[in-house]
């Protein structure tokens, strides 16, 4: 069947294309055929639409009743950037900064000074954090798998700001600088109370893990599988990675004592209680029989 395809790129309007295809095509072939004609619109940049319906890709255009001789418009989503790499690029801001500040807060602040006792908080806080993003980097590279393969790159700079500028910047000035040094009584707590926090740390870090693990094994490779996730966790709320995530940052909140800490915590947690609201809600429009106890990030109330 012949299919016309129409452009919406911006200021320019391109004059439409005609792509010959077999009648049992899919979306993805019709993509990749786009992109044959117009290298410019490789797959992850198109947006396809017929009647006002965004296609999807991996259905078959009949499933949209798309017939010789209709006209399929195309809108340009412009440069894209995969997710996987946004994801890498935020987590390394921070395991960038805060080496900077920690190793060269002389040079930073302007005087002398160290950080010489090992069991201060600003050291327990600067291995915690350190440990925390080199992990996330790890699951971003060999844990997760994203139902979205990119995004507009510029959104990169919008994502990172979160991170390099809260979780970097901010929080690694407050908690490196000659105030918190070794011998000062604000760097003074109680060794059971750094090891405490240091415990429910640890503890949250292996269970988000523990989550992460459980949403991979439920999406073989190279599908946007969607199931109902079961185990650890998931049996009080739909999102427990970002329940044990805000536990993790509430441990390094209470440790550093710190104003920027409870900063992150709070803007982070604004966000994954977003998302883990939407999540609940389409977990529970997706699956019949979802379980109706579930909340959505804190258990028995949210």
């Amino acid at each position: 069947m012949q299919i016309s395809i129409s452009f919406r790129s911006g200021k320019s309007q391109k004059p439409p294309i005609t792509i010959d295809l077999p009648e049992d095509s899919t979306v993805d072939y019709l993509k990749k055929e786009i992109h044959k004609k117009e290298k410019k619109f490789y797959p992850d940049r198109q947006r396809l639409s017929f009647n006002e319906k965004v296609l999807q890709e991996g259905k078959a255009l009949k499933d949209y009743d798309i017939k010789d001789g209709n006209t399929i418009s195309l809108k340009d989503l412009g440069p894209q950037i995969s997710w996987k790499m946004v994801f890498v690029i935020e987590y390394l801001g921070p395991l960038i900064i805060h080496p900077i500040f920690y190793h060269f807060g002389s040079q930073i602040y302007g005087e002398n000074f160290e950080h010489t006792n090992l069991l201060s908080h600003d050291r327990f806080t600067y291995y915690m954090i350190m440990a925390h993003f080199l992990k996330r980097e790890i699951e971003t590279l060999f844990v997760h798998r994203f139902s979205h393969g990119t995004m507009p790159f510029m959104n990169v700079f919008k994502n990172s700001f979160h991170y390099h500028a809260l979780s970097g910047i901010n929080l690694a000035y407050w908690t490196y600088g000659p105030w918190n040094a070794s011998g000062t009584s604000s760097s003074e707590r109680p060794e059971w109370y750094i090891w405490a926090c240091t415990a429910v740390f640890v503890y949250a870090q292996i269970s988000n893990f523990s989550t992460h693990i459980t949403l991979r094994n439920l999406r073989p490779p190279g599908t946007r599988v969607r199931k109902i996730p079961y185990g650890y966790g998931f049996g009080l709320v739909s999102c427990p990675n970002y329940f044990f995530e805000t536990i993790a940052w509430i441990s390094i909140c209470a440790l550093t004592k710190s104003y920027a800490a409870l900063l992150f915590i709070i803007a982070g947690f604004y966000y994954m209680y977003l998302w883990a609201i939407k999540k609940h809600k389409t977990y529970r429009k997706e699956f019949k029989d979802y379980p109706k106890n579930r909340k959505a990030i804190i258990p028995f109330l949210v």
